[in-house]
């Protein structure tokens, strides 16, 4: 046991005498020595109620004969933090949690964990620090809220909010009418209640084998939920004593069945990035063109909001959840099944009995939403290294599209013009110096699109960025362009009034410019100089960062 460097023999009582000041027995140290990470907080509706998740984890290690030690970790609100400088800091603390489960770990010498989270950049987080120490560990999620209701209808944060924002400010909708959205949109703890980030990544958690079923719908509030926390006490327990680690789980063929599941489901277009940082502290190697090549033959058969403002979590859970669409992928011969997963058997096992129980929300492989997968990934003179959409909540008709660059150097010029009314049908919205590195910290654009969303403007104008897109974004919304703006990419150099091509079927992204045009401006350009200070934190974060295109990881130089 790792625990024995500070529990045993007589150079280690010292060690001892510390852990009996807070409160273990000798009993107590005699057993396997189990981390809870509990990334509870007062701020974050996903994590409100995290505590409570914890203590079943803890009578589950318990009860299997270990003895369960809970430190936190920190989480940022992606909503809270949303179109404001506090956005540079959700991406970059992904970094923040890995490296401090790392310290707790080994500085305690734990011999296995239980993770338990829930919003957006806290699951990578865990599940990078999960496979950079490769200890036994399950991970929990805090669950999805359950949807909102005005006049009779589901709502959300983001069709009940953002978007409202949007109708509000052309006068579609009142003030007081945007209130009544406000109170409504939210209405339990939770993570928000669509295929968001958060829930995408709790739902891919299933298809890596790192989490037990029901992680990624079983909604927040729910019994069940507990007795899933539980459970994964216990199952800690038995990966320990059957030495079964992440890295023995999360292989190749895990992340590729993820990556099928993503498409099969139309998750959040910030998986790229989470996976891809993943896979990178795995050892793993994928990149942008397995996305794509797995996109190309998975269809899309789930569609929930933002994608279709009709389903949302809760309806998805009750048409039989994840095991349910894995179970269709394995059928059709597009996921693997020896895969191994914390139950300790292998995912063909565990989701042999899976059933659809409403094909109105999870369809059949030969009835989909789409032939293709819910993410693409687009090349071109704009995106040498790739650029990432989802295209599953692109209207048809915005799937091939030209018109002129609308340039903005930040997300706030960007939004004050569209607030303005100063965006018309067929502009193509660049926002630029908003990547890994030139933000720093990628900030997410989901209010400039919620705003054009709002307005009626989501079938007729486009948006283009070096940073990316919330889980919760709809519309022809292009992220992770790489390289970016301050590594001296190509969208450094669009100019006002430029034409932009879009065509998702071929998977380009280009700029109507030729060669001599764009190596001349290349010639001159400069990346202007930063306005605002960066906190220590951030300075160092934007000199380590890497492109979107390899997960913006931080990497040692």
């Amino acid at each position: 046991m790792r625990s024995h460097e500070v529990t045993k023999g007589i150079a280690r009582a010292p060690h001892r005498s510390l852990f009996r000041a807070s409160g273990y027995s000798t009993e107590d140290l005699q057993k396997p020595l189990i981390a809870v990470v509990n990334a509870q907080n007062e701020i974050i509706p996903g994590h409100v109620h995290l505590d409570e998740l914890a203590q079943a984890a803890k009578l589950g290690i318990a009860a299997a004969g270990g003895t369960p030690m809970e430190f936190p970790t920190i989480g940022i609100c992606d909503g809270i933090a949303m179109n404001h400088s506090g956005m540079k800091y959700p991406l970059a603390s992904r970094e923040l949690i890995a490296d401090s489960i790392e310290a707790m770990m080994i500085g305690h010498k734990f011999d296995a964990m239980v993770c338990i989270g829930n919003c957006d950049k806290i699951v990578p987080g865990m599940l990078m620090a999960a496979v950079r120490l490769n200890v036994p560990t399950v991970y929990v999620s805090g669950g999805p809220m359950l949807p909102g209701s005005y006049n009779g209808e589901a709502t959300d944060l983001i069709s009940g909010a953002f978007e409202k924002v949007g109708a509000c400010s052309l006068g579609k909708i009142s003030e007081e009418t945007l209130l009544e959205y406000e109170k409504v949109a939210c209405p339990t703890c939770g993570s928000c209640a669509g295929m968001f980030t958060a829930n995408s990544m709790n739902c891919l958690a299933e298809a890596l084998g790192i989490a037990l079923p029901g992680n990624g719908t079983i909604p927040a509030c729910f019994g069940a939920r507990k007795a899933l926390a539980k459970k994964a006490g216990q199952q800690v327990m038995e990966m320990l004593a059957r030495d079964i680690k992440p890295r023995d789980i999360i292989t190749l063929e895990a992340f590729q069945n993820a990556i099928a599941l993503d498409m099969a489901i139309g998750g959040s277009s910030n998986t790229v990035l989470h996976l891809l940082a993943i896979a990178y502290e795995a050892e793993v190697k994928i990149d942008l063109e397995e996305f794509d090549r797995i996109s190309s033959l998975v269809p899309n058969i789930v569609k929930l909001s933002p994608a279709n403002n009709h389903y949302v979590s809760d309806h998805f859970f009750y048409a039989g959840g994840i095991y349910a669409v894995l179970k269709q992928l394995y059928d059709n011969g597009l996921i693997n099944g020896d895969t191994i997963t914390v139950t300790g058997k292998r995912l063909k096992e565990n989701i042999a009995d899976a059933k659809v129980l409403d094909t109105s929300i999870i369809r059949p492989m030969d009835n989909p939403y789409n032939k293709q997968g819910g993410i693409a990934i687009l090349r071109g003179n704009i995106a040498p290294e790739g650029a990432v959409v989802k295209q599953s909540a692109v209207v048809p008709e915005m799937h091939v599209h030209e018109g002129p660059a609308r340039i903005f150097n930040s997300e706030e010029e960007a939004f004050e013009a569209i607030m303005a009314g100063k965006i018309v049908a067929g502009d193509v919205v660049v926002v630029r110096y908003e990547g890994p590195k030139g933000g720093p910290g990628m900030r997410e654009m989901l209010s400039p699109t919620a705003a054009i969303g709002g307005m009626g403007l989501d079938s007729k104008v486009a948006l283009i960025t070096d940073g990316r897109f919330s889980g919760g974004t709809r519309g022809a919304a292009i992220g992770h362009i790489s390289p970016e703006a301050a590594e001296g990419g190509t969208i450094g150099i669009l100019q006002e009034g430029d034409i932009i091509q879009i065509d998702m079927p071929q998977r380009k992204l280009n700029v109507k410019l030729s060669d001599e045009e764009i190596n001349k401006r290349m010639e001159t350009f400069k990346v202007p100089e930063r306005k605002e200070k960066l906190y220590s934190y951030l300075q160092r974060y934007s000199c380590l960062v890497t492109s979107a295109s390899t997960g913006a990881v931080v990497k040692p130089k």
